[in-house]
């Protein structure tokens, strides 16, 4: 065993070490973690990778960003977050790889960094996901309303809980399969809406208008939000690269299914490999199709958001869009495609909190006997305090889909940018490790691209101030998208 290996395991003692020089069969099939069973294969990490974290506001929510900064100030925004996320990426990837682990960069924090940076971390990832899971309900009570407006309430709630309980509770292998199908149907929506933009802007519409790249030129590429002139385009790009950082996420579900992956050095590995063409593909190129098919100061686009808010499948920029050109029927596809996209997003930070909680329980960061599991190596405890949370949803009963989905918001976008704090944080102090110990780099399963030479913590320490600088520049504007109250929270 090399001497790398022999340091993890004294960190990790519930954990069976993996050795690089295996065969491929002793590394998926011996390598139980803890009381998890590795069930997840190739197929289902890829995808799962590729789709568990595009969610609703990739169509939906993007609207806020191109309304206060315009097209040119959205695409900016997303790839200048998309950087950042992708070194944080790399930087996880090296982790991950190397210590395949049940809750990865939450046990990272406290082995690798310090006990009480691992205590939050953990808790705050957990609190994340949770309270996620009632945020996707409720917005799949509004995106529903698209179609009829008296579907009950109580009832989308119930059934989203029933379903999340059946897919979670008897084996990792179900949840798997789940996500294989439903991350499908978000593929789909996404190919749908690249081409709808596609054909329309060359004249595939009712109107046979070629519009091209008509609303970069009138209106403009970026938008003034808040104040006039300069400052006012910055503001707005600001304003976009919130919507960015509420939109563009990834690394980290890839790193919490790591411990109940077969091969994790190979299917791991590789699913970390896509992040980087993903964010290209699905994250700033559809920033730039909805800068393409429809203008920053549409009227609906603008009512709808500055009064109705981003949970209804109406405010997609790409429904307005259709709608605006006349064609019917395609609306109905993308918004049955944006119900298994919200569900599908719900599934995903049920998975998440359980093992979150799991791994908390492990390192005695929460009660021990949350560390008891199935035989088929669910953590059982843990599912049932997490499914404790989806039942948050009927806030939505008394007060109002939108204004639950609000608190929710306001509740977990900081919790979002804590997350990438200690992936990069955990990080510089695995680096640091390596060079204490004389390990050298290139004996590691995996390295990340441009690592260390740009660690992730000091590109986001430059966004944290950003945030800081258009906030302390205009507090009175911090609540006016859904998205950036809770900037104003954490900062």
């Amino acid at each position: 065993m090399s001497k790398e290996m022999e340091h993890s395991s004294k960190e990790f003692k519930d954990v069976s070490v993996l050795e690089p020089t295996i065969s491929s069969e002793q590394l998926g099939s011996a390598q139980n973690v803890d009381s998890l069973h590795r069930s997840l294969n190739n197929r289902q990490i890829q995808w799962i990778a590729i789709g568990g974290s595009i969610g609703t506001a990739l169509f939906v929510s993007i609207g806020w960003g191109l309304l206060e900064g315009g097209p040119g100030s959205l695409l900016l925004g997303f790839m200048f977050f998309s950087s950042i996320i992708a070194s944080i990426n790399s930087g996880i990837a090296e982790m991950v790889v190397y210590m395949p682990v049940s809750g990865s960069f939450i046990r990272y924090a406290g082995k690798w960094v310090d006990e009480a940076f691992g205590f939050m971390a953990g808790w705050n990832f957990f609190l994340y996901e949770a309270i996620l899971i009632p945020f996707e309900i409720s917005a799949l009570t509004l995106v529903l309303k698209f179609w009829r407006d008296d579907i009950p309430v109580w009832a989308v709630c119930l059934v989203s809980i029933f379903l999340y309980a059946i897919i979670n509770v008897f084996a990792v292998r179900w949840y798997g399969e789940a996500e294989f199908w439903l991350s499908s149907g978000k593929i789909i929506l996404i190919i749908v809406l690249f081409l709808f933009t596609f054909v329309t802007m060359v004249g595939g519409n009712p109107q046979g208008d070629a519009y091209g790249f008509r609303y970069w030129r009138d209106p403009g590429a970026f938008a003034e939000y808040v104040t006039e002139g300069s400052l006012g385009r910055f503001e707005g790009f600001l304003g976009a690269l919130f919507v960015a950082a509420w939109t563009v996420c990834g690394p980290e579900y890839i790193a919490m299914v790591a411990g109940e992956a077969v091969y994790p050095r190979v299917t791991i590995k590789t699913a970390f490999k896509t992040v980087y063409w993903r964010f290209g593909c699905f994250f700033i190129l559809g920033a730039f199709c909805v800068g393409i098919v429809i203008p920053y100061n549409d009227p609906t686009l603008t009512h709808i958001l500055n009064n109705e808010g981003t949970g209804s499948g109406a405010a997609s920029p790409y429904i307005i869009a259709m709608q605006n050109m006349g064609i019917g029927g395609l609306p109905h596809l993308v918004n049955a495609l944006l119900v298994t996209s919200i569900f599908s997003a719900g599934n995903t930070y049920c998975f998440m909190a359980t093992r979150s909680l799991y791994s908390l329980a492990l390192e005695g960061h929460a009660p021990k006997f949350l560390r008891a599991t199935t035989k088929n190596g669910i953590p059982h405890w843990c599912f049932c305090v997490t499914m404790v949370f989806p039942f948050l949803s009927f806030l939505q009963v008394s007060n109002g889909s939108a204004q639950a989905i609000r608190w929710l918001v306001n509740l977990v976008t900081a919790s979002q940018l804590l997350n990438y704090v200690v992936m990069g944080t955990t990080y510089v102090f695995f680096f640091r490790a390596l060079k204490a110990q004389g390990i050298d780099r290139r004996t590691l399963p995996y390295r990340g691209m441009f690592m260390p030479a740009n660690p992730p913590f000091h590109s986001l320490n430059h966004k944290i101030r950003e945030m800081k600088i258009w906030l302390t520049c205009n507090p009175s504007q911090a609540g006016s998208n859904p998205t950036s109250t809770s900037w104003a929270w954490s900062s």
